[in-house]
């Protein structure tokens, strides 16, 4: 069994409900272990589209990462997801952060995610989970991280 740290966001049609059912089929393919708080936070990238929900999910699986990542898939299929735009508006998205220590890169696959480190919408969920994680390349703990993170995008807890 891995740990997986995963990066939920939604922000289409009803994201509390998106986010529920992610969760009930995430726990088809493993255990979670841990979930942050859900946060607002302003779309990254592609910026004209609704804020999204984000919430980081430490998950214990027996699934290899190349597995993991076709379930996942599914995962998003099953919840309606539809391939849009790149950064695009989603149902659901779910990243892989991490897949225990191991360091991955296909052309479909690259673990850990390149980007979190720019990203405080998911650096503040894992913050909550996994606070003293070390990345396996930079050496440097999730908590480091966020502190030398320069994005400025608004990230704040939801209250529903």
């Amino acid at each position: 069994m891995e740990t997986a740290y995963l990066l939920l966001g939604t922000n289409l049609g009803d994201r509390a409900h998106n986010l529920t059912s992610a969760h009930r089929l995430l726990n088809e393919i493993g255990t979670i272990k841990a979930l942050s708080p859900v946060y607002i936070t302003a779309a990254w990238g592609l910026t004209d589209q609704p804020d999204f929900y984000n919430q980081a999910v430490a998950l214990s699986t027996a699934l290899e990462p190349g597995a993991l990542l076709g379930a996942i898939r599914s995962i998003e299929i099953q919840t309606g997801r539809t391939d849009t735009v790149r950064w695009g508006p989603r149902i659901l998205d779910i990243d892989i952060l991490f897949y225990g220590d191991f360091i991955i890169e296909t052309e479909n696959l690259v673990i850990p995610h390149p980007r979190m480190h720019e990203r405080r919408f998911a650096l503040i969920p894992l913050h909550d989970i996994c606070p003293d994680l070390i990345h396996p390349i930079s050496g440097k703990t999730i908590t480091e991280m966020l502190e030398s993170c320069t994005d400025v995008l608004p990230v704040r807890a939801a209250d529903y």
